[in-house]
């Protein structure tokens, strides 16, 4: 079964409606995302990526940041982990107050970032940029402003969706309606992408654009596309 990103509503309808933060509706993309993986799952999830793309190797004082850092489950693995300079930005008020560690979180918006230059050491995004609106400017504007932000030593991590042949499988099966019915997590899987889906195509239709944004700002340490997503760890240009 393949990941899905945390959840994230950078470029919601509050961003275009500053009262909708105040209306508590019930979000159905969140709704499905928690009968697709519970919390504990999700942070289970992350410290094994986090491990996996080489967060073992970081000093533990290391200045990180999670940018779309909804909830905060990937700011809570990194704890698991040892990490204890941590902040998390993501543009909604909303998800940021769900949010019960340590660590600082801000509301902003990933495309202007409320850092210094050459600030930070770490900065992680687990499934966030592919709900950037438009594409490339969004993205290249994102990737600007980490490259500002980091250290000349530091360290970025992008894990996102992408179009492999186990994505467009589990696309396909997950459409099926009698799987839908008999299995909660398919159907959690293919209502999130019902929710998403004009992000998420235009990012899954966009690979090679989206790769050569990320080499003209990153030196890539590495990469690998495996399982429908695309898994970068690099060093600012």
């Amino acid at each position: 079964m393949p990941e899905m990103p945390a959840p994230q509503t950078e470029m919601s309808e509050a961003q275009t409606n500053p009262e909708a933060q105040n209306v508590l509706v019930p979000d159905p993309w969140e709704a499905a995302y928690l009968r697709f993986e519970t919390p504990k799952e999700e942070i289970q999830k992350f410290i094994g990526r986090l491990n996996r793309l080489g967060a073992q190797q970081w000093p533990r004082e290391a200045e990180i940041v999670e940018l779309f850092c909804g909830r905060g489950n990937g700011l809570i693995a990194l704890q698991h982990l040892g990490f204890t300079h941590l902040e998390g930005v993501d543009l909604s008020p909303r998800l940021i107050a769900q949010y019960k560690g340590s660590a600082k979180c801000i509301v902003a918006d990933c495309r202007k970032l409320p850092f210094a230059e050459r600030s930070k050491d770490v900065l992680i995004v687990q499934g966030g940029l592919h709900h950037l609106p438009n594409l490339p400017v969004d993205l290249d504007q994102t990737f600007s402003e980490m490259q500002r932000v980091l250290r000349k030593d530091g360290r970025v991590m992008f894990v996102e969706p992408w179009r492999t042949p186990f994505l467009t499988l589990v696309h396909f099966v997950s459409e099926i309606p009698i799987i839908r019915r008999v299995s909660n997590k398919m159907d959690a899987f293919a209502t999130m992408t019902e929710h998403e889906i004009r992000t998420y195509t235009q990012w899954l239709s966009q690979s090679g654009l989206i790769c050569k944004t990320a080499r003209a700002h990153f030196v890539p340490l590495h990469e690998s596309f495996a399982w429908g997503k695309w898994n970068f760890v690099g060093t600012p240009r």
